[in-house]
């Protein structure tokens, strides 16, 4: 008996969108991409239940999650990379992580140097050769001259499997939060 075909699930929320896609080897099952700036957390789970009920399956049957874990917006990947972690832990299942830059490589043939905004004069970017990474994601400054490509969630299940499982997925941080640290002093603690 051949071994089974993995059903994955993928998803992103690393950008201005909330994505999901379910694969079985080289058949995308179902996808989406609904746009949104906020609310992703709300609408992940909804939208990965709706996503298998389409394809007449359920969460016992989903073998692997794949996960966009960035770079992108600070928020989003968090909201991506605790929800896979959470729903492996749960399902029993392995969670893997795939960057942006990796999806937006995969199938590529010859060198490409994969670009994203990051805002505030700088780029996001990483260098590939035949869709393998050759060089580490950096940050830079710069410019991004054309819109960023939306990632297909489809990519993420696809360069997901055979990657190891074994540790949990994290996010891919290049630039740290733009979050103020308070202005109050922190409470003085008595002995």
């Amino acid at each position: 008996m051949p071994p089974k075909t993995p059903l994955v699930l993928s998803f992103d929320t690393a950008a201005a969108h909330c994505a999901a896609a379910l694969v079985s080897g080289d058949r995308i099952l179902g996808a989406t991409s609904e746009p949104m700036t906020k609310g992703q957390a709300e609408r992940l789970i909804p939208l990965l239940e709706e996503l298998l009920e389409g394809a007449g399956k359920s969460w016992a049957d989903v073998d692997l999650i794949a996960v966009g874990i960035g770079p992108g917006n600070f928020t989003g990947v968090r909201i991506s990379v605790s929800t896979a972690r959470g729903l492996a832990l749960s399902l029993g299942i392995p969670a893997v992580g795939v960057s942006v830059f990796e999806a937006l490589a995969y199938g590529t043939k010859g060198f490409v140097k994969i670009t994203r905004d990051a805002r505030r004069g700088m780029v996001f970017s990483q260098e590939f050769e035949d869709g393998a990474p050759i060089a580490e994601p950096t940050l830079s400054e710069g410019e991004v001259l054309s819109p960023d490509a939306e990632v297909d969630p489809a990519k993420l299940a696809f360069c997901a499997v055979g990657k190891d499982g074994s540790v949990p997925p994290a996010p891919l941080y290049l630039r740290s939060a733009d979050a103020a640290l308070p202005s109050d002093p922190p409470p003085r603690i008595l002995p």
